[in-house]
């Protein structure tokens, strides 16, 4: 039995108790969101998770770091060590999104690292086999996308990206309606080539159930992709995007149906003022199933600030309803990032999910702040640098320039307002 059924049975299971007990949630709270698909435990069976989440209703904000290999650089131990960096700065979850080297050995060496849920993108892993057989992504059949969805959940990954609401209907409208950048997403553009080379359905959508079994037999959660997410503000909103996100939620329906936890990716690139309709009309159409969304970015004019672009986007996201972010780095649209790119994405979308988690009343967020506040009118350096969501930065900034008089900063010196008010209240 997966976990959904055990718990719809009305059985333990002792996933549930430990991801209560890291989201200070009761059992039976949890238990009930779970049940109800509006939150998910994405932990396979037979993965030793030290650091296990839930992602969803009531639940804080979760932050995503993707990590992977590229055609043009495929070292197992760069992925590693971003791996090692992405856990040090806090990210929640891992994907290993490899589409160059040996991607099978990669991924099993990520995921004996990894104490928090790791997910993965078996499409990449499909295209890069074709690649490599100097044969053309047309030829791959129905079976083979099976097959790769079955590898990657035998190899233990804690949830999959699958792209099927894909159809051929949702490729039609962006053909008709036009794109400013058309299919951005990887495994998208693969898929929508296949079913127009092909002249056929996407087998992801057409065979769903199956997918839906392959993941059940290691209790995999379903991350339904959005293959035709915004690539720029302009697509943001669009036909195609709108009828790919109803279709995500009949096919999360039944998901559920079969037992399988599931939840909804979504955009993109989205103009800040769109983004709160975006979010409502998600938990709309997916019976409120958990949204994670990439960003969202709201400007495309600030590559080398993406990370920055997409915080501000992340914030308003899951103060609306969001409740995943997969982080963006100052790499996006540029390159692949490095170990210190991936540290800046995941501290600016850990800030985003911080704020939303104040916004939203999450029991305990504020602390946090407090502590730090309090630290501040103390000027008690050292107690702000324990609190400090990057403790090593803080740190280094505050050596860089000589302390003032009595511990104040070298900003304002003896016109320090925190010291004056020592005398005033």
């Amino acid at each position: 039995m997966t976990l959904l059924e055990k718990i719809r049975a009305g059985q333990d299971d002792p996933r549930l108790a430990a991801a209560a007990a890291r989201e200070n949630l009761s059992v039976d709270v949890l238990r009930k969101s779970v049940a109800e698909g509006t939150a998910v435990i994405p932990w396979a069976d037979g993965h030793d998770l030290g650091r296990p989440i839930a992602v969803g209703r009531g639940c804080r904000v979760k932050v995503n770091a993707n990590i992977g290999t590229s055609p043009d650089r495929s070292t197992p131990e760069e992925e590693l060590e971003k791996l090692r960096v992405a856990l040090e700065a806090g990210a929640d979850a891992m994907m290993d999104l490899s589409i160059g080297g040996d991607i099978r050995e990669v991924r099993r060496r990520i995921r004996e690292a990894c104490p928090v849920s790791l997910g993965s993108v078996p499409m990449y892993e499909a295209a890069h086999a074709c690649s490599r057989r100097r044969q053309p992504f047309r030829r791959m059949t129905a079976d083979d996308m099976l097959e790769a969805v079955r590898l990657h959940v035998e190899d233990g990954v804690d949830f999959v990206t699958v792209h099927c609401g894909i159809t051929r209907a949702a490729v039609e409208y962006v053909r008709q309606n036009g794109r400013v950048c058309g299919v951005t997403s990887r495994g998208g553009s693969l898929l929508a080539r296949w079913m127009r080379d092909n002249d056929r359905e996407n087998p992801l959508y057409e065979r769903f159930d199956e997918v839906v079994d392959i993941c059940k037999s290691r209790d995999v959660a379903l991350s339904l992709g959005d293959a035709l997410r915004p690539g720029a503000l302009a697509d943001a909103g669009d036909r195609a995007q709108i009828h790919e996100l109803y279709t995500l939620g009949e096919l999360a329906r039944r998901a559920r149906a079969r037992g399988a936890q599931v939840f909804i990716e979504g955009p993109g690139h989205v103009p800040f003022d769109q983004i709160p309709a975006q979010m409502r009309l998600e938990k709309i159409a997916c019976d409120n199933a958990p949204f994670y969304v990439l960003g969202p970015l709201v400007t495309d004019v600030a590559p080398g600030y993406d990370h920055l672009v997409g915080a501000i986007g992340g914030t308003l996201a899951a103060t609306c309803g969001a409740d995943f972010l997969c982080y963006v780095t100052p790499a996006e649209h540029l390159r692949l990032p490095d170990a210190a790119d991936v540290r800046q994405g995941v501290i600016a979308s850990r800030i985003a999910a911080h704020a939303a988690d104040i916004a939203n009343g999450i029991p305990g967020a504020r602390d946090w702040d407090d502590a730090m506040s309090r630290a501040r009118k103390a000027r008690d350096w050292n107690r702000q640098f324990e609190l400090a969501l990057d403790p090593d930065l803080a740190r280094r900034s505050r050596a860089s320039a000589l302390p003032g008089n009595d511990g104040v900063c070298s900003m304002c010196g003896e016109f320090c307002a925190l010291r004056d008010d020592d005398d005033l209240f």
